[in-house]
């Protein structure tokens, strides 16, 4: 009997991983974000431009997705996406739209995430001119496709629910934002997270010295206030000694 022949299945398609600024800023803010938020979790692992390879034995079995989510699945770093190697396939699949993949994401790629039971098919246009709304939801139900219900945030916020991710997906003059429902705040890039540290820390320090700076002028005050009180009681005892106070003959 022949031994099986050992398949390759190449770590990059030799594509880019956007095709502008326009896309590849919410697709790193998304793998940055949601790996940061889930950090503790050893049990979910989030991805980005990825191949996943759905076919054992076929390396034309394939798909690229610009973000996804797989809750049940060890945290660590993989060349490839190898689902018959995996505890399962992704939860949550999020394709940043472009003049390049719009006709893909829309159709193919649905098609495929539905066949590989990804509950929840996520599509966003940074640009708003290819999909309007520009970020749309779909969760699987019955085995197919279901809109997501949307919500207006004000302020130009549009507004939706990942229940797979527990978070809310927002868009407004800043992009896509990741929200925690439960503390009200939004998920942050490793560049916020690094300014929000350099923030705080100057911060600190602009306190310490304040409080430095505080501390040296009640000092200050304190000498000043104890030398003039020195002074007055040397001016006092000059006094008496002149009206002859102190001496002992005029008592």
């Amino acid at each position: 009997m022949l031994a099986p022949v050992a398949v390759d299945y190449p770590s990059s398609d030799g594509k880019p991983v956007a095709e502008s600024d326009y896309q590849l800023t919410p697709i790193a803010y998304a793998r940055e974000a949601l790996r940061d938020y889930f950090r503790d979790r050893r049990d979910v692992y989030v991805a980005a431009n990825l191949l996943l390879y759905y076919e054992q034995g076929n390396r034309e079995a394939v798909v690229a997705p610009d973000v996804f989510v797989v809750m049940g699945a060890p945290n660590h770093d993989r060349h490839s996406y190898l689902l018959w190697q995996e505890p399962k396939g992704p939860d949550f699949v999020l394709e940043v739209t472009s003049r390049s993949t719009r006709r893909e994401d829309q159709g193919r790629k649905r098609m495929r995430y539905r066949a590989l039971a990804v509950q929840e098919y996520w599509q966003y246009d940074p640009t708003g001119d290819y999909l309007q709304p520009r970020l749309q939801g779909l969760r699987l139900a019955s085995g197919d496709y279901a809109p997501m219900p949307a919500t207006d945030a004000g302020n130009g916020i549009r507004s939706m629910h990942s229940m797979v991710l527990g978070l809310e997906l927002r868009t407004s003059e800043r992009g896509l934002r990741f929200r925690d429902p439960v503390t009200g705040e939004e998920l942050l890039s490793l560049a916020e997270n690094r300014e929000g540290r350099e923030r705080a820390e100057r911060e600190r320090e602009q306190a310490v010295r304040q409080r430095l700076r505080a501390e040296q002028e009640r000092h200050r005050e304190q000498v000043a206030r104890q030398e003039a009180e020195a002074r007055l009681a040397a001016l006092e005892a000059l006094r008496r000694r002149e009206r002859g106070d102190d001496d002992p003959q005029t008592s």
